[in-house]
This record gives C-alpha cells, structure tokens and sequence, in this order.
C-alpha cells in the first residue's frame, strides 16, 4: 500500500516538474506564435476601416496566401520539429546545422513557384466566380504578399533550430520587434501614404523580413477554404467581412495552443533522442491536460466577449450585428 501511494506521489512530482519545463518553453513560444499572426490581424484591422470591400478583399488574399504559400512553408518546416529536436536530444548537434541549412534552401527553392500562384491570384479568383472588384483587389494584395514567402522560408526553419534547443530568446526579441515595428508602420502605409490595401500587404512583408533578419543574425485550411467560399454568396462584402472577423479571432487564440503544441513536440523529441521514453510519455501527457484545459477557458472568454469581437475589426453596424450573432456558433 505504502509503495503504491509513493509511487502515486512521485508521478505526480514528475507531472509537476514536466510542467513547469514545458511551461519555460510554452510561453515565449505562445508569444512568438501570437505577435507573428498579429501581423495579419492588425493589417486586417486597419483595412477593415478603408470599407467592406478593401477588407473583404484582404480577407481573401490573405486567406488564399495561408492556404498556398505560408501553410506550405510551415508544414514543410515543421519537419525539423522531430529531425532537430531528436538530433539536439542524442548530442548530433552537427546535424542540427545542416538540416537547418537545407530547409532554408528547399523553402526558398519551393516559394518560387509560389509566388508565380500570388502573382495569378486575381485571375483564380475571377475563374472561381468572385466579384470582379474583389477579385482585383485581391490580386493586388497578394501580389505584395509574395515577399513574405522568402522572409518565411529563412525564419520558419531558423525557429526549429532555436526551438529544439529551447533556446526562445532570440526567437522572442525578433517576433516582439517586428510586431511593434509593424504597427506604426502599418498605420503610416495604410492611411498616411495613400497605398491603401497594398500598404497593408507592404507592411506584413517589411515586419516578416525584419523577422527573419533578427533570427538569422542570433521561426489553416478548412478556416481559408470558408473565407473563399464565402465570396460566392449574394453579399460578398458583408459575408466575407463577417467570417473573417470571427475566424482571424479564433486563428489569433489558436497560437497560443500552437505554441503549447510547439513546446510538448520540442520536450518529447528531446527526451526520445535522449531515451527517456517515460519522460517523453508525461510530457505528452502534461501538455494535453495543459490544451484541454486552455479550450474551454477561451471558449468561455470568447462567448462572454461576443459583443466586443466586432467592433475591434469594423465601425459598421450590420457588420459588428452580425458578427454578435457568429461568436457563439465558433466559441
């Protein structure tokens, strides 16, 4: 009896310090996730007061540029979550290197015909049936948004490389700069220079290659595909508008279990390089107690929020009454 109520209280212990270790690595991973998808929100925000069309057709650039670049890149350098951190885990730290090396080139080599996808964007959307005027601003906006693909695939493999060595410093510092750098800057392009929509997209690039410039020197489908369907209704503007509020909310409050997810992947490929399979096993297990538990914690924030969600993005009153109606459906 004695032995099993120790053992009891010593899995506990080890719980509770598998926690606090993946806490060290989930929170400045939480905010590095967090202030790089603000860049898009706080973009969205500022064409949202151009009108329903410049922010409806943002939504859409935006949503097909995470479906056909950006989520390509970051699926493909998610890859070097489990090479690096196993690597980094056994003492191979030479491997760490070069796996790191041959991402960056691989991404870049893969972004070229990318961007020729942005570069085409307002003749896709005009084949798919959107709105012309949508359509044109969006090929716009994409277009500027290709710089972003190259800043991307230089940082996304440098944040595995930091990342499995729980070394979030730097990634933190590049992530935090580049999102207050890209507020102002944001705000400037946007309404003082006149450039409208496409300041909007010059912006995101400028803050991800100030990012990206940062790491060198010391890291959606079904929400898009939504979006985009959503253009096709009677009122392009107004659906497209509503859904991108409610769904660039829900993508904001997924980094943070992102970044929990980045953190658990970085601790259990550290201790299966190392053996320690049971240390693996409650650090799998710590860090779906800690997601389930951030779920129905933001569900609820979300909820009791509902009203407040629309008036951050749009001044419109069709637009905040209708997203009013949405939160819940999404909470």
């Amino acid at each position: 009896m004695d032995a099993a109520v120790k053992m009891e209280d010593s899995s506990w212990r080890a719980s509770i310090k598998e926690g606090k270790r993946l806490s060290l690595v989930a929170a400045p991973m939480i905010a590095i996730s967090v202030s790089q998808f603000s860049l898009q929100v706080i973009s969205t925000m500022m064409v949202g007061r151009l009108g329903e069309l410049s922010l409806a057709s943002a939504t859409i650039a935006s949503s097909i540029t995470n479906v056909t670049g950006l989520s390509v890149l970051i699926g493909m350098a998610s890859a070097l979550e489990t090479l690096c951190g196993q690597a980094y885990g056994a003492k191979q730290y030479e491997k760490l290197g070069l796996y790191t090396y041959k991402a960056i080139v691989c991404l870049n080599l893969v972004s070229l015909p990318l961007s020729l996808i942005l570069a085409s964007m307002e003749k896709l959307l005009t084949l798919a049936g959107q709105d012309p005027l949508i359509s044109s601003n969006a090929g716009l906006y994409a277009a500027w948004m290709i710089p972003s693909l190259f800043a991307y695939s230089i940082s996304q493999p440098l944040m595995r490389f930091l990342q499995a060595q729980s070394l979030t410093s730097p990634m933190f510092v590049s992530s935090v700069t580049a999102l207050c750098l890209h507020i102002p800057l944001c705000w400037v392009l946007v309404f003082k220079s006149g450039l409208g929509i496409v300041g909007a997209a010059l912006a995101i690039g400028v803050s991800n290659w100030v990012n990206a410039a940062f790491l060198a020197f010391l890291d959606w489908w079904s929400y898009e595909v939504l979006i985009l369907l959503s253009g096709l209704l009677p009122n392009p503007k107004l659906e497209t508008s509503v859904l991108s509020i409610c769904l660039t909310s829900i993508a904001l409050l997924y980094n943070i279990p992102y970044g929990l997810g980045a953190a658990a992947s970085t601790r259990v490929s550290n201790e299966l390089g190392a053996g320690n399979a049971l240390r693996a096993q409650s650090a799998a297990r710590v860090a779906m107690f800690l997601q389930f538990a951030w779920a129905i914690g933001v569900g609820a924030v979300l909820f009791s929020a509902r009203g407040v969600v629309g008036r951050a993005y749009s001044r419109d009153e069709e637009v905040m009454d209708h997203v009013t109606d949405m939160v819940p459906l999404v909470s």
